[in-house]
């Protein structure tokens, strides 16, 4: 009689059908007796009548059927050793299984004319990674992509990185404009970015809760700049150049308008087309003007197309002067004895310490070349990374499965604070919109082939 009452349920719970969901049933499998038949068949015209007479608002019972229950079950046993902050976080928890890695991602230029950056960085944060070591039998990896420094190459890393739940933070974007695009990716997704080279302005002016960085601005870098043209070298008349994009445009903004401030004179303004082979008509142009120096904003690659072509268009007289994105191995390469004299504005080289040490020769001995040969971030790139890997270790919490849950906006959190973060490159502390460093830069000029710090 057991089995026929739940029949009975079965059939009660379902209503409108004869559907015997629950148990498989004597009658189902032909073991049935006639006798037990007939009850079974009297039972089942009494179901049906009483649920005809069933009140209206039992449809309501049918919210939650048996069947519908199962993805709670299902998700009960990955869940059962998640730790409580889970539950409790906004952005839930990154969760790393046994024998995975703990990943941040980079978005860098790691081919094409602005590769030296992207490598470079991305180097100095691979030594980041192996000084790490483990955590909770974890260990890190850095999972460097390359986004080709531009806008939709940021949007497109940036959307890869966030359908991976093993990538936890950014060590990036590196280029301002990668940046900006993929910012609004990782603010959704609740990913902390802390870039070491991104320094346009606006980034932090967005509202953003996940961007951080720790190189100067381009505010800070143009005003500087354009305060050494006009008080150190003591000229009175510039020519701005930039290439366009978010960085160069920025920045050429503001040594204009500094310099002007000054009381210096900017006799022209202009934009070029980033990556193209010859910039004589504009130089020409400029030329025309008399410019004491030519400031450009903008990358390597442009930058050395113009230095080379200044002798040829009028502006053999004339200084050429860079920025942050214009230093490096790569513009001596590709200037020879043109880029002579030439001047960029770059992050402070380091005080010796034996943590630079290790560092120097660690990355020597790996990659068979100097930091900041490449480029002047190469211990920022390290800098960042290790950062954020303290900041990961500082909210991870292993789970009783053996995985590694991080709670999300937890480590944004833990980001956006960072206080007193000793590193190679300085003394770091975010303030409320991101902003982790407010040193300003130092000046080189290419002297005998070389680029010298003149302080």
């Amino acid at each position: 009689m057991k089995e026929e009452v739940v029949v009975i349920e079965d059939f009660l719970y379902q209503k409108s059908t004869l559907k015997f969901t629950k148990n498989q049933t004597k009658f189902e499998r032909g073991e049935v007796n006639m006798k037990s038949l007939k009850v079974l068949f009297s039972l089942i015209m009494v179901a049906a009548f009483l649920v005809s007479c069933a009140p209206a608002a039992a449809p309501a019972e049918q919210a939650a059927p048996a069947e519908q229950a199962a993805p709670a079950e299902q998700a009960a046993p990955s869940a059962s050793g998640a730790p409580e902050v889970c539950a409790t976080d906004a952005k839930g928890c990154a969760k790393i299984e046994p024998g995975q890695t703990v990943k941040i991602g980079m978005g860098a230029p790691m081919t094409g004319g602005d590769a030296s950056f992207g490598i470079d960085i991305s180097q100095g944060a691979k030594i980041a990674v192996q000084d790490a070591g483990e955590f909770e039998g974890f260990s890190f990896e850095l999972l460097a992509e390359d986004d080709g420094g531009t806008p939709e190459g940021g949007a497109a890393v940036a959307n890869k990185f966030v359908a991976d739940p093993t990538v936890v933070a950014i060590a990036g974007h590196i280029f301002s404009g990668a940046t900006a695009s993929a910012m609004p990716i990782y603010e959704d997704a609740g990913l902390p970015m802390l870039s070491p080279s991104a320094t346009n302005p606006a980034l932090t002016e967005k509202g953003s809760t996940v961007f951080n960085r720790i190189p100067f601005t381009d505010a800070m870098q143009g005003k500087f700049a354009a305060e050494y043209i006009y008080n150190v070298l003591g000229k009175r008349t510039i020519a701005v150049l930039h290439d366009g994009q978010d960085y160069g445009k920025g920045l050429a903004e503001i040594v204009q308008k500094t310099f002007t401030d000054l009381g210096g004179q900017v006799v022209a303004f202009e934009g070029i087309t980033s990556k193209e082979a010859d910039y004589s008509p504009v130089l020409t142009t400029i030329a025309a003007k008399s410019p004491e120096v030519l400031y450009f904003g903008g990358y390597t690659q442009d930058a050395a197309v113009l230095a080379n072509q200044m002798k040829s268009t009028g502006l053999e007289n004339a200084i050429f002067f860079g920025c942050d994105g214009t230093y490096g191995e790569d513009f001596l390469t590709r200037t020879g004895p043109n880029g002579e004299g030439a001047y960029a504005a770059t992050p402070r080289t380091p005080p010796a310490s034996p943590e630079k040490d290790a560092f120097d020769s660690a990355y020597l001995a790996a990659f068979g070349k100097k930091p900041g040969e490449l480029s002047p971030f190469t211990w920022n790139g390290y800098d960042v990374t290790a950062a954020l890997i303290q900041s990961v270790k500082s909210v991870a919490v292993k789970g009783s499965d053996g995985a590694l849950y991080v709670p999300r906006t937890a480590l944004v959190s833990a980001v956006r604070h960072l206080t007193d973060y000793k590193g190679i490159g300085g003394t770091y502390s975010c303030n409320d919109i991101g902003e982790c460093n407010t040193e300003g830069p130092q000046f080189q000029v290419v002297k005998d082939g070389a680029w010298v710090p003149l302080d």
